[in-house]
């Protein structure tokens, strides 16, 4: 039986890869499977692996490309780039047989009927029958050729289309993955344009590209067509939404970034193919997307990814292309194909890479890819053309990249360019590669000098930095097992939302202090007074800064929503494991920083024993900033289906001064015991354990601050030099009151746990906590491992005991 030259996408599903490609078999398995479950693709038609074999046996075509292949080392740039030009030569010269062409030109005109078009634009996309595997992307190796209209054209983009399977990326691409190039064939999908070029686009990830956290969906978009982003033309905007809730059918989009978006790729003025134009700042300073556009794409991409881990029999990641049609406002699903680099992770360990205080200020900043840290002399280029100049271990700072700079790339100690997001072609590269890489840095082409040493960090949270000269790092690899649980809860101190995904890959029991100061100080910026009362400020420069953070955006709705995306970070990462948010405890001095802070906050002679914590949150001086607190924590509870999420009430002074609180919140709409809220209070004064029983019928639960309650009973300030030897949690007067107060939680059946290091440093200080029955010990991420260990032998030390006895 005689194979088919073209197939319709409605003929085609996953299984058909050895027949029309990775991709086209993507293609048909989206538009014949997934449309029934609501997921908008894109009719269009594919040419087969026998057309390709077909044009391979005009004029000894296969002969003559073996004969050039033969003995090619792809790491000669320069051979590559000869052989590679003359194999794409070779293709062109090679006519159409007269049947493909009239087999394409056949699909065309049916493609035309069935949506009611003729003489239409189309994209015609490279489909590799070794593209798209779970362990090989060949993402961006081929070419894909938009908006091709007539006859024509399409003939001759799908000739281009064929000889890009010879680009030099592709040659060394598969001579590095194994595969013989013969055992690739190429087929071609033609699809409709969606008029994106009117609109905007992009790519999505069903895992968290940077730590592979895999319950959220990582969405990049900007304006016009998707190539900007795949290609890093444009820095997009970015979303994560959580897949969990959002299936339970709630909206959480825990985290929103604005990208600048400084082009865009549009239909070229001459009717076909494209071209690229400046981004007007009208479009540039607001979201391409809406936020039920965002959540649709979310539902989508879930949608993707279960159905083809149902195909696989395990989980399976997903990176999928996505367009919105700007005639229409309708969204659709371009492509779809497995993630590859998370999903061949199968390591037991988790690599901390840590950067040395011995630093100036970073030279440039921009977006972190990855977590690793690398150094080597700098290489600015510009020219793809001298390519060859690159030398090994330099770091490679450019505009942008595309898969024509691949062969050097794996040369990098680290990559910088100045313009793209977490999904462009350099950032997918990298991570493939295992290189540290900082995009969107706007500048780094004119601040960074060739020949200058510099160290890349992208292990300092979302903002990668680029320091002057050779940094000390350090990289620590924890072993995570399978051993079992202590009884003891193990719990975490997370303050930076940044690190929250990677965080919750230690073992642990959840979150027991997630501290608001550090989202208020480095999210937002400004006094929540400032924004309650903006624009109503002494200060004009004060007013000036607040208007160039939050835009158009209402003010008191900027602080809500960036606290309530941090909190919701967090609670995403460890959910449904509980996560306890303290709510702010900064000092008068402290509150005094932020934007428009000088004007609210008193001058206090000792602000550690002064302004703070719950004396705050009722008083008139506060209290509406304590509002958009508990605004933000309920957004995260009831909007965003975040119920893990409990709220910790820190420096409570008196039993009647929680009450206060705790009816203040209810105001607020964070009702204690209503949908699974718990409201504990940190026991970190002497009041709070000499009447703990009265406090404890008050709060939900205890949490020992370990540092407060240490300096009040000794009577010490902490930030003292002067008497900073005598601060000890181990000291019997400390020790005394912490076991009275778990003894009250104890007997009144409340929850108590401590967040503070004392555990982690003192291993005999973490015995006696197990020995008088604590629940939890709270510790910084890196010492969580370690200390299980240690809590896991005290336990069963103490349980030996109580048997011999």
């Amino acid at each position: 039986m005689t194979k088919p030259l073209v197939l319709n996408l409605s003929e085609v599903s996953a299984d058909d890869v050895a027949l029309v490609g990775g991709k086209c078999a993507s293609l048909g398995e989206l538009f014949r499977e997934l449309t029934s479950k609501g997921v908008r693709a894109v009719d269009g038609f594919s040419t087969t692996s026998e057309a390709y074999n077909m044009l391979l046996n005009i004029g000894g075509l296969r002969k003559k490309l073996i004969s050039l292949l033969k003995n090619l080392d792809v790491d000669d740039l320069d051979e590559l780039a000869r052989v590679g030009s003359e194999a794409r030569a070779l293709m062109l010269e090679t006519p159409f047989p007269q049947e493909i062409e009239d087999a394409i030109i056949k699909a065309y005109d049916e493609l035309g009927n069935r949506i009611g078009k003729k003489n239409f634009a189309v994209a015609v996309r490279s489909s590799a029958t070794a593209e798209d595997l779970p362990d090989a992307s060949f993402a961006g190796q081929q070419d894909t050729i938009l908006n091709v209209v007539g006859d024509r054209n399409l003939i001759k983009a799908c000739h281009e289309c064929y000889a890009s399977l010879w680009t030099d990326r592709a040659i060394s691409y598969r001579t590095a993955k194994g595969f013989d190039h013969f055992d690739v064939a190429l087929s071609i999908g033609i699809q409709p344009m969606v008029r994106s070029d009117i609109a905007c686009s992009g790519v999505m990830f069903t895992l968290d590209t940077e730590s592979g956290f895999r319950e959220a969906v990582v969405i990049n978009g900007a304006w016009g067509l998707g190539e900007a982003v795949v290609q890093g033309m444009a820095t997009p905007d970015e979303w994560n939404v959580f897949k969990p809730t959002l299936k339970k059918g709630f909206r959480p989009i825990i985290t929103r970034k604005l990208g600048v978006k400084e082009v865009k790729m549009v239909f070229a003025d001459d009717g076909t193919g494209t071209q690229v134009r400046d981004v007007v700042p009208s479009q540039r300073n607001r979201f391409c997307l809406a936020g039920f556009e965002v959540l649709q794409l979310a539902e989508w991409a879930c949608a993707i990814e279960d159905h083809y881990s149902a195909r696989a029999g395990h989980h399976q990641p997903m990176d999928i292309e996505w367009a919105k049609d700007g005639v229409t406002g309708e969204l659709f699903i371009l492509q779809a194909r497995p993630e590859t680099v998370h999903a061949q992770k199968k390591q037991n360990y988790i690599e901390t890479y840590k950067l040395s205080d011995n630093h100036g200020a970073p030279l440039v900043t921009g977006v972190a890819v990855g977590e690793k840290i690398g150094h080597g002399n700098v290489h600015v280029l510009l020219d793809p053309d001298k390519l060859r100049t690159f030398k090994e271990g330099d770091i490679l700072v450019t505009d942008m990249t595309d898969p024509a700079w691949e062969p050097i790339m794996k040369r990098a100690s680290a990559i910088v360019t100045n313009r793209g997001g977490r999904t462009c072609h350099s950032a997918i590269i990298s991570r493939e590669l295992g290189l540290p890489c900082i995009v969107g840095t706007e500048n780094a082409t004119e601040i960074l000098k060739t020949g200058t040493d510099a160290t890349v960090s992208c292990a300092e949270g979302e903002r990668g930095n680029i320091y002057y000269g050779k940094v000390d790092f350090k990289v620590e690899r924890r072993v995570i097992t399978e051993e079992r649980r202590p009884n003891t809860q193990v719990m975490m101190n997370v303050g930076d939302p940044d690190r929250a995904f990677a965080a919750s890959m230690y073992p642990n029991d959840g979150v027991g202090l997630a501290r608001l100061e550090f989202i208020i100080n480095n999210n937002i910026g400004v006094h929540p007074m400032a924004l309650v009362n903006y624009p109503n400020l002494r200060n004009r420069q004060d007013i000036e800064e607040i208007s160039s953070r939050i835009g158009e955006e209402d003010p008191k709705e900027f602080f809500v929503r960036k606290l309530a995306e941090g909190i919701a970070k967090i609670a995403a990462a460890f959910y449904p494991k509980p996560v306890i948010v303290r709510m702010s405890d900064f000092k008068s001095n402290e509150y005094a920083r932020l934007i428009g802070g000088a004007e609210y906050e008193p001058e206090e002679e000792n602000p550690m024993l002064g302004f703070r914590g719950a004396s705050r949150y009722y008083d008139d001086r506060y209290r509406a900033g304590f509002r958009l607190e508990c605004l933000a924590l309920q957004r995260v509870r009831e909007d965003m289906g975040l119920v893990n999420v409990k709220a910790m009430i820190p420096f409570c002074r008196t039993v009647e001064e929680g009450e206060k609180v705790i009816a203040l919140m209810a105001e607020y709409g964070l009702v204690q015991g209503e949908n699974e809220l718990e409201i504990y209070a940190m026991c970190e004064l002497p009041a709070n354990v000499v009447f703990a029983d009265e406090f404890l019928k008050v709060f939900d639960g205890y949490s020992i601050g370990s540092n407060d309650l240490t300096q009040l009973a000794l009577g010490l300030d902490r930030d003292s030099q002067m008497v900073a030897h005598l601060f000890d949690e181990r000291n019997g007067a400390v020790e005394k009151m912490v076991a009275m107060a778990i003894e009250a939680a104890i007997r009144n059946g409340k929850k108590i746990g401590i967040c503070g290091q004392a555990p982690s440093d003192y291993p005999e200080f973490a015995e006696f906590l197990v020995e008088k029955g604590i629940n939890s010990i709270s510790l910084n991420p890196d010492t969580v491992i370690q200390t299980t260990h240690t809590i896991l032998e005290m336990e069963n030390r103490l349980k030996g005991k109580k048997t011999a006895k």
